[in-house]
């Protein structure tokens, strides 16, 4: 298992575009997002937005333009990413 960070939108590249807006629902349901199943596609993507810059706030990520770099502990226990966490990077 890799200790590097894991990049946000590597990470949604391999999810795919058409599995994209239910993990992303999934992502705000997981980080107690309320409403996240709901949500309009262009919401959640801002909201997705937003809860990565937390855990930026909280150490666990940190920003790289218009990416994300994940220790891939932030998402432990996350279980839509985890086919995701280890694949190629």
């Amino acid at each position: 298992m890799s200790s590097q960070p894991l990049s946000w939108r590597a990470l949604e590249t391999r999810v795919g575009l058409d599995a994209l807006p239910d993990f992303h629902r999934a992502f705000l349901t997981w980080r107690g997002v309320a409403g996240a199943a709901g949500m309009p596609l262009r919401r959640a993507q801002q909201r997705v937005e937003a809860e990565l810059n937390r855990l930026v706030q909280a150490g666990a990520a940190t920003r790289d333009g218009d990416d994300w770099q994940l220790a891939r502990e932030a998402l432990a226990g996350f279980e839509a990413a985890r086919p995701y966490l280890y694949a190629e990077d």
